[in-house]
């Protein structure tokens, strides 16, 4: 092919970028500019078009999850400022749906008036977990004894005044389990460190904590101020990667939600986080034997512990994050139903025979209220591929006693049962068959 030929093909598959991008637009509404091209940014999507507003995607392929449904993309690199001006270009609202890209450039974007949402004083409080633990503890806030590893000796000291209950993380980058670790000895938490510090990979310790479970308190805000809560969940992990989260958290003492929700809104509003962020806390209990609180993470985005609003609750995660990036007022989030239970599909260990749509078939079969989102992913062992939620209309045991009728017994839910149906659900979802026996 000649270089004019080439040159005209270039000029046709712009023209027809720019068309799509054009179409898939209202004009007078909002656009918003995501940053990755993950699930989140999918399930964006269908919120930001129920509401008129319209997405545009940097993405790094035209497969990924998220760039398979909406029509504006942007291929390109989120470390590269240049693909970051093309996406930001004209957009109302700059968000994210991972918290990776480098903070010297989106500062860049703020200073030529870039409406970036959070912003970048913010997100690094979600990118740097030492960063994160320093300033929550500056501001009085429940965390875990902490201590940057800069050194062997430093794992070592530490070690030593944990009396070996020692949690290691990468400062950057860890998610789902990743980027974690638990030595058991204090010889493998001081080689460990040697080797994170040879690798170039900041790192801090901190005191391993002895878990109740583990909680999640999801809010919502504004740029200008608003702030809205949901309910405190419950999320359960396996090998690292959330499974379950139940909504409410059963059986949680209201001092206790009261002080995540407190915990949640004191961190939005000081500092200045916009969009949804989930706070993922530590149940534990104090030196008095009391229930108590402390902050393991942050995540100022949608939250996979924040999946089960989607089917659960007034106005789901993803309706409100893009409200709230355009500083629209904010949505209810009143649950719809007692308890909503997400359950993540994560790929097995074989990918079975059966088609997900005869998987599927059979799930509904079953669980006729099952709500299945799939992520448009291929097959790989521990992937998220999707989340089933189910939600249900609870019946105590004790209000169907002797008042109350033989068909309120029968029809008796309890939170046990919604969770017990969601697991099996999603079990199906990844095996093609049903558990033998309950996980």
């Amino acid at each position: 092919m000649s270089a004019r030929s080439e040159d005209t093909v270039d000029k046709a598959d712009q023209d027809k970028a720019d068309r799509v991008a054009s179409d898939s637009h209202i004009e007078g509404q909002p656009t918003i500019a995501v940053v990755g091209d993950g699930q989140l940014a999918r399930m964006m999507q269908p919120a930001a078009a129920e509401l008129g507003q319209s997405l545009r995607l940097l993405a790094s392929d035209t497969s990924a999850s998220a760039a398979q449904i909406i029509p504006d993309v942007v291929i390109g690199d989120y470390t590269n400022l240049d693909d970051l001006h093309r996406v930001a270009s004209g957009a109302t609202a700059v968000t994210f749906d991972h918290e990776h890209v480098p903070p010297e450039h989106l500062r860049t974007l703020q200073a030529e008036g870039v409406n970036v949402e959070p912003g970048p004083d913010a997100l690094l409080y979600a990118q740097d977990k030492l960063a994160q633990r320093k300033k929550l503890r500056e501001m009085g806030l429940p965390v875990p004894p902490f201590m940057a590893m800069e050194s062997v000796d430093d794992a070592r000291q530490f070690w030593h005044v944990m009396d070996g209950e020692v949690c290691i993380k990468a400062c950057r980058g860890g998610y789902d389990g990743h980027g974690v670790w638990f030595p058991e000895s204090e010889d493998e938490c001081a080689d460990l460190v040697a080797t994170l510090i040879d690798d170039g990979t900041p790192a801090m310790a901190e005191r391993k904590v002895h878990l109740v479970r583990e909680l999640s308190a999801m809010i919502a805000r504004t740029p200008s101020g608003e702030t809205v809560l949901w309910p405190v969940v419950e999320s359960v992990q396996k090998d690292g990667i959330c499974w379950l989260a139940i909504a409410p958290a059963p059986e949680l003492e209201p001092s206790l939600r009261d002080e995540a929700q407190r915990i949640a809104t004191r961190i939005a509003t000081e500092l200045g986080v916009s969009g949804v962020m989930a706070v993922e806390l530590f149940e534990t209990t104090d030196v008095d034997g009391d229930p108590a609180v402390v902050v393991n993470e942050l995540a100022m985005r949608p939250h996979n512990t924040g999946h089960w609003t989607q089917d659960g609750c007034v106005t789901s995660q993803f309706e409100q994050h893009v409200r709230a990036v355009a500083d629209m007022p904010l949505g209810s989030t009143e649950m719809t139903a007692d308890c909503t239970v997400m359950a993540n599909v994560l790929g097995g260990d074989e990918d079975p025979d059966m088609a997900w749509s005869e998987r599927m078939v059979h799930v509904w079969e079953r669980f006729p209220e099952a709500k299945i989102h799939f992520y448009g992913k291929g097959f790989r062992p521990g992937r998220k591929i999707g989340h089933v939620n189910i939600s249900a209309s609870l019946i105590a045991d004790s209000a169907a006693g002797s008042a109350g009728t033989s068909d309120e017994q029968s029809n008796a839910v309890s939170p046990d049962d919604v969770r017990k149906k969601a697991r099996e659900a999603a079990y199906f979802l990844v095996h093609g068959r049903w558990p033998e026996t309950a996980d």
